[in-house]
């Protein structure tokens, strides 16, 4: 039987909740002019429904089908505090479920945050809170002496299912293969524990992906883990991430202005602070920042 991300994270040891159960984030007041903005239905239910595809630690830690902490739980909080709304966690397989599921309107948003891409922004916006780098976790020592992506020909290299790092991995085997070498064996995980616990185990040689939760990762791994690969665009330029609304919706710009607000009371920083997020922070949010990250 396929293990939770939940009892996959109490196997990892990721109580993230005890470490941070000290750290206070700001009780917010309604903003009247930002609740009367909002969509006429979500005014009417008096909720919204934020989807997410399994924890993405420090940001995501799904402890239940409707239960989440991390920085995006807080954010979530503050917000729903601030719009007057309650905002309530469901949770899908994989990244195409979110972003079908906010489609078809049966989720109104998706805290995230999701990678920000020209490609995605076609189908659905971004309001953009974050700036990411994707690197690699590994074993101790970096065995496999992977250090960038000219390094992963051949090695098995653990992503997220229908993610921006498995797109560029795929084009990085081409290009293994393409120059006479073997092909990257790229494994597909539907969530960060189950990607991680896979380098732990060593079924994998790495794990490609964000450097915010590899480190968080690495930090509970017991000095089994290290990064590698910083300091390098490894297939990427500029990456932001954000909360995904329905492309076109009034729904993105009152977020946007929500997070603004957020911004300037304190109450952004505090919880960037409180997850150990400050490398991630921007100046200001924004709407559909990418330019063109992927190569």
């Amino acid at each position: 039987m396929k293990k939770s991300a939940t009892a996959i994270l109490l196997a990892l040891g990721l109580s993230a909740s005890l470490a941070h159960a000290a750290d206070a984030i700001p009780t917010q007041k309604v903003d009247p002019a930002l609740h009367d903005r909002l969509p006429d239905a979500i005014k009417k239910s008096g909720k919204m429904i934020s989807v997410n595809n399994g924890s993405f630690p420090p940001y995501e830690i799904v402890n239940g089908p409707h239960a989440m902490d991390g920085a995006s739980a807080d954010l979530t909080t503050a917000l729903g505090q601030l719009l007057g709304v309650n905002i309530e966690h469901a949770t899908v397989s994989g990244l195409s479920g979110v972003l079908s599921g906010i489609n078809s309107g049966r989720y109104q948003l998706a805290i995230g945050p999701i990678g920000d891409y020209p490609d995605r922004q076609q189908k659905v916006d971004f309001v953009d809170f974050v700036q990411e780098f994707v690197v690699f976790g590994v074993q101790k020592g970096n065995p496999q002496k992977i250090n960038g992506l000219e390094d992963t020909c051949g090695k098995r290299i653990a992503v997220m299912a229908a993610g921006s790092a498995e797109q560029v991995i795929r084009k990085q085997s081409d290009a293994c293969v393409a120059a006479g070498k073997p092909a990257v064996v790229v494994q597909s995980f539907t969530d960060q524990p189950s990607s991680i616990l896979a380098v732990r185990s060593k079924r994998s040689d790495a794990f490609f992906s964000s450097q915010a939760p590899l480190t968080y990762f690495i930090e509970q791994a017991s000095g089994q883990l290290e990064l590698a690969g910083k300091g390098q665009k490894n297939g990427f330029g500029d990456i932001f991430q954000g909360t995904v609304v329905p492309k076109g919706s009034p729904l993105g710009q009152v977020v946007l202005d929500a997070y603004q607000a957020l911004y300037q009371n304190g109450t952004y920083a505090a919880i960037m602070k409180k997850w150990k997020l400050d490398g991630n922070m921007i100046d200001a949010p924004g709407l559909n920042m990418a330019k063109g990250a992927a190569k």
